[in-house]
This record gives structure tokens, sequence and C-alpha cells, in this order.
């Protein structure tokens, strides 16, 4: 979104043991070349540029087992020798936690520059939220600005006709649907067709993509991040949905707003 808007953005994957941006983006194969300036990074646009420990493995499914040094040693590299040019922003993909990866990137960019802070995502049931009020904690002692919180996974948003509906047997019966597309063998009656002529039907419509079915997938015991958020005095920046659209979008390596809500494919 921000290289959209014409800024210069490098995107660094400090996510050692699982990068998944070269996934994400299209860019699985790619390789980093090094020049008289450094490391160059992969560019997605000429203003979007990517490194990650991805793209220097020599079989995506090799597992990396390294320990706390070597982890730091590679991060500094990522920071100090890669030739990213002149950036509006550098944005920083971490995993979860608060271990090496997180220490090492705090301390490098408050030695070496001043950033602007961290955005922090989480899931809004109790068992996400007790680990990211210690991330939140983390930023607080190390002196990086929380910008705000995302809460991702915020219910289930899809569009109607991606959606099938089963007619459950008696009570205590074990017939369960199949995944919808998996061909998966099913006890219960596929009614989805009738459900989907009486809505339009009743409803007046002419298409049922006009629809959507939103649920609630991780149930906010405590709150969510709306009621953290509060508690900690940082700003709640937005509720993400589960989109099947943003899914399918990842696994093509394409961005799900060049797509379209609903028709990344």
């Amino acid at each position: 979104a921000l290289a959209a808007q014409g800024k210069e953005v490098g995107l660094l994957d400090i996510d050692i043991c699982g990068p998944s941006i070269p996934k994400m983006l299209g860019l699985e194969g790619q390789e980093v070349h090094q020049s008289n300036a450094g490391w160059s990074p992969v560019y997605v646009e000429d203003n979007l540029a990517v490194m990650s420990i991805g793209f220097m493995l020599p079989n995506p499914d090799e597992a990396v087992i390294w320990r706390g040094p070597r982890k730091n040693g590679l991060i500094k590299q990522f920071l100090k020798d890669v030739h990213w040019g002149a950036l509006d922003y550098l944005v920083v993909d971490a995993p979860p936690g608060t271990s090496d990866e997180h220490i090492t990137i705090a301390q490098c960019l408050k030695a070496d520059a001043a950033a602007d802070g961290a955005v922090i995502v989480t899931t809004p049931q109790e068992v996400s939220i007790i680990d990211v009020r210690k991330e939140i904690n983390f930023c607080k002692k190390v002196g990086l600005q929380v910008l705000g919180v995302v809460e991702n996974m915020s219910g289930l948003m899809q569009q109607l006709p991606e959606v099938t509906f089963h007619l459950a047997g008696p009570p205590g019966t074990s017939g369960t649907p199949g995944t919808p597309g998996s061909g998966a063998a099913s006890s219960s009656e596929d009614v989805t067709s009738r459900v989907q002529e009486v809505l339009l039907r009743e409803l007046g419509l002419t298409d049922l993509s006009q629809l959507m079915v939103c649920t609630e997938v991780f149930h906010p015991s405590g709150g969510g991040a709306e009621r953290m958020c509060r508690d900690m005095g940082v700003p709640l920046l937005g509720k993400v949905p589960l989109d099947p659209s943003l899914g399918r979008a990842a696994e093509a390596g394409r961005s799900v707003f060049e797509l379209g809500a609903g028709q990344a494919a």
C-alpha cells in the first residue's frame, strides 16, 4: 500500500526460522546478489525492495537451526550490508514473541536510526492476547513506541456463493459435512441450492455475491484487542476479518488490492 502511494519502501523479513515473505509476494526462487555496494535486495516493483533469508536457502524446505548469536549476526547484516538505497519506509516483519530477533532489531534501529515504532498484530482470543500484552511491555521497556494494535482474524467474512449448507442429522449422529470443494464424503444432506433459491426469492436479489456471511471464529472472552488496548493505553488501529480472498492472494503471491476483494484466485 505504501509503495502504491509512490513511496520508496524496503521490506525486511527477520523471521529467520519461518520466512514467508517470498511466498506471499510471489518471489520464490529469487536470489540475492552481491555488488560493490553490498547485497542487492529483491525488487517486487521499482520502489519496493525485499530482503529475507528465504532468498538464501538452497532448498525452500531447508530448516534453519540457528542459535541466537547467528540470528543476530544475520539481522545486523541485513541492516548494514544490504544496499537499500534511499527509503521513505523500512518495514520490518518479525515473528511472534520477544526473543533474539526482536531484541536485535530494536537495539540496531535505536542505535542507527530513529524507528517510528511498532505495529503489533493479535487475534481476538485470550491465548493470543496474553502473549501480545508481553510484546507491548517489551516495546515499552526498549523504548520503541507502539503505534497501535491490529486485531487479525476478527471474525470471518465470506461471500455467500462460497458457502455450502448442510442439513444436520438427528442429535447424537456423527454426520459431518465434507470440506467444500474437497470431494470428501459426507453423511449429511447438502441443501445449498435450496437455501440459495430461497434467499434469492425472499430478498429479491439477482446475485448472491451481494451477500456476505459473517461469523465469530475466535471468541474474545476477555474483550479482545479492544479491551487490551484500553487497559494498556495503546491505540487500536482496526480489526481485520478472516477473508478467503486474502488467503488466496497470499498463496498466489499477489496483492489482494490488485485482484479485488473476493476476486483473488
